[in-house]
């Protein structure tokens, strides 16, 4: 923790992520507890959760909630399965819940999960993430095998391959996709 406080510095990180900081953040930047119940006070900030608050001035976004899902996660997840469709415009896919892939060793640990979000377990590499404005999500080929052996409909697989074919955002070789939607539509 620096000794004095700096809103310049814990603006600049609330600015990356959509106006949202972790309390841990605002400890970096010489922002005690104290302090930060003075600021919520005072309404220059607002709490979004436990630990997470928002610059109260910060413009809103569409995708603003996602930040805080993934501040909850302490910034190790990745938004994920039908949420990454959706993100990356690739079906009709419209997600009921949150999907966020969070690191493997997070099986063992009792989490109390935010209303919404549907956890995945699995160590997405780096070469599988993407951006999608402040927040992580998983590449278009990684969201198209993670739909597929969670056994999303296969018709919204097959739109999702086919729009990201037709966008360059993958490559033809996607036999194990392809298995998946002839077998899901041959089986039916």
């Amino acid at each position: 923790m620096s000794g004095k406080p700096d809103w310049n510095a814990l603006f600049e990180t609330a600015s990356v992520q959509d106006g949202y900081f972790t309390t841990g953040q605002a400890a970096e930047a010489g922002y005690s507890r104290p302090l930060l119940a003075r600021h919520l006070a005072g309404g220059r900030i607002v709490r979004a959760q436990r630990g997470i608050y928002r610059v109260v001035h910060y413009p809103s976004s569409e995708h603003e909630h996602l930040v805080v899902v993934w501040l909850w996660s302490g910034r190790e997840g990745v938004f994920s399965h039908e949420t990454a469709l959706t993100l990356f415009d690739l079906s009709d896919a419209l997600p009921a819940r949150v999907h966020l892939t969070v690191p493997e060793v997070w099986k063992a640990r009792r989490l109390k999960t935010p209303a919404g979000v549907a956890l995945h377990f699995a160590n997405v590499v780096d070469s599988d993430r993407a951006w999608f404005g402040s927040v992580p999500v998983t590449s278009p080929l990684r969201t198209l095998l993670d739909c597929a052996a969670d056994r999303v409909s296969p018709d919204l697989v097959a739109q999702a391959q086919a729009q990201a074919l037709r966008r360059g955002l993958i490559a033809e070789e996607l036999a194990s996709v392809q298995a998946y939607v002839s077998g899901a539509r041959g089986g039916a």
